[in-house]
């Protein structure tokens, strides 16, 4: 990871190892979409309206400072999306999920995110559900919004060992299943022990995000 110079304008595109994953199938699963923007390396503290040299260098601070490189880790970038919200809004939006999930070997619970501050308890572009880690569920179902993976499902078994690879899917409802594999847990561990994950929403027409652990109870 570097810093891109702010002396000139730079487009710097790379893909994430999701998508790495869904070239990869050749399936015809990658296709890009959509984009959004976001803004996660400004700190607008900085912002100094009493800069003694007039207005024009109030955020003289903020635009001096270096950007970091594209990186394809994608559950550690663009966490805060640029939104278009009504003019004299006065509370941005956030999410009503649970604020832990967790669930036993083998048994399922369902997501269903909600959106306060918004037009609309549930977003009618869905919500995108990010589980950090595949390995801990053997499936994971999206529903409620007609998409081109609308449902999403991790067989059982399929990775045991190796690197853990993300997961996402596009919906109103999501149901979870509890891996019932053995391996991932430390060996000679005992009923009781648990797997460790995150779930991250987010609002696909709010921009609002929410991460929450997931823990996997072994049986």
């Amino acid at each position: 990871m570097g810093y891109l110079s702010n002396s000139v304008i730079t487009v710097d595109a790379i893909l994430t190892t999701k998508g790495r994953q869904l070239m990869a199938r050749n399936d015809g699963s990658f296709k890009i979409t959509q984009f959004a923007l976001s803004d996660d390396e400004i700190d607008y503290t900085l912002y100094n309206p009493n800069h003694p040299s007039g207005s024009v260098y109030y955020g003289e601070v903020i635009t001096s400072m270096p950007l970091l490189e594209a990186f394809p880790l994608e559950t550690q970038m663009m966490k805060y999306k640029l939104i278009t919200l009504p003019r004299g809004t006065a509370k941005l939006p956030i999410l009503s999920v649970p604020p832990l999930i967790e669930i036993q070997q083998g048994a399922s619970q369902t997501l269903s995110p909600q959106t306060l501050n918004y037009n609309s308890l549930v977003e009618q572009g869905g919500y995108v559900v990010t589980i950090s880690d595949s390995r801990l569920l053997s499936s994971f179902v999206a529903t409620g919004v007609v998409v081109n993976q609308a449902t999403t499902t991790v067989p059982g078994g399929v990775v045991t060992t190796g690197t853990n690879l993300s997961t996402s899917g596009v919906g109103t409802s999501f149901t979870l299943t509890a891996t019932t594999l053995n391996t991932l847990y430390p060996s000679g561990s005992s009923a009781g022990a648990f797997l460790y994950g995150t779930i991250t929403i987010t609002g696909r027409d709010s921009g609002a995000r929410l991460t929450i652990p997931l823990k996997i109870k072994k049986i």
